[in-house]
């Protein structure tokens, strides 16, 4: 992480202590960018957990909402057993505005470990920057980090054929947006990294928000170009969802129409950002489906 020199050393000590509570302390951890992210003025102030006392707590437990985030990073998760080589880049949500880090981000590199999974957790820009559409700078580090895993897929025990995106919420249209955009970086070419390809081989959307046009139905965001390449699609969402299950009801019609191979999973209850901390709600049980979709992929098993 970068601090100006001028933050106090109580800002620092609890900056340092929010980095090692999601993680990423334990697993290694690089810069996406060799210098600054493109067009990144680093004048957000310093990164930190916004999380206030009083904001609901998920499942009993309170979420890591991290703010400011100018620094862009991919963390890997490596499998200790059971290695199946495929690898999942994890798109947390939080609006755009923050990250959901732990809840949509390292738990879910855990439960990725444990199927056989490695897990690269991005850490992409946000807040959206004044002047900015909210999925751009976040796109380039997204399309950034499926070329980083690629070029490192034999350092990191990956097969470059077995990686996909998973994205929660504005991460979930983060996800669908890189799965639509990848025939050209929105910035350009650095090195070797971004000769590799930046599509993912399969994706998968948890509440995806922002796929739609407000007030039209089955009208996808300009930004999603779903074609006859679009990655196969896993989707899960409930009807009670405050940012609107035609969200992926609109974006499973597309698929269907341009003949995406895609798997839809709507529920009644559950609401919103439940990652995968279980409940009592069947939504909850989605990490099982996504497992068994990825295993009939052909992505999930023997290397």
């Amino acid at each position: 992480m970068h601090f100006p020199i001028q933050l106090s050393v109580c800002s620092l000590l609890l900056a340092l202590t929010i980095g090692s509570t999601w993680g990423a302390d334990k697993h290694e951890t690089i810069r996406l960018w060799p210098k600054e992210a493109p067009g990144e003025k680093g004048d957000i102030g310093p990164e930190q957990d916004t999380t206030k006392p009083n904001e609901n707590l998920v499942a009993g437990k309170r979420v890591i909402r991290l703010g400011n985030v100018s620094e862009p990073t991919i963390t890997i998760y490596r499998p200790e057993k059971n290695d199946s080589g495929c690898a999942v880049l994890v798109c947390p949500g939080g609006a755009y505005h923050i990250l959901a880090m732990d809840l949509e981000g390292t738990e879910v590199c855990d439960w990725l470990n444990s199927i056989g999974v490695t897990g690269v957790l991005l850490k992409y820009r946000v807040p959206t920057r004044k002047g900015d559409e909210q999925h751009v700078g976040p796109l380039q580090d997204a399309q950034r980090a499926m070329g980083l895993i690629r070029e490192h897929a034999s350092e990191w025990g990956v097969n470059p054929k077995r990686v996909g995106i998973l994205g929660f919420s504005a991460g979930g249209h983060l996800s669908a947006v890189t799965s639509s955009q990848y025939e050209k970086r929105a910035y350009e070419t650095i090195d070797e990294a971004d000769r590799e390809s930046c599509r993912p081989d399969f994706t998968v959307l948890v509440y995806p928000a922002y796929l739609i046009l407000k007030d039209k139905e089955n009208t996808l965001r300009p930004e999603l170009n779903v074609t006859t390449n679009t990655p196969p699609t896993f989707i899960v969402q409930t009807q009670d969802d405050g940012v609107g299950v035609g969200n992926s009801l609109g974006y499973a019609t597309v698929l269907q129409k341009t003949k995406v191979p895609f798997e839809l999973h709507i529920y009644p209850k559950g609401g919103h950002g439940y990652g995968l901390r279980r409940t009592e709600k069947p939504v909850t049980l989605w990490p099982q489906a996504v497992e068994a979709w990825m295993k009939q992929l052909g992505v999930l098993g023997s290397r």
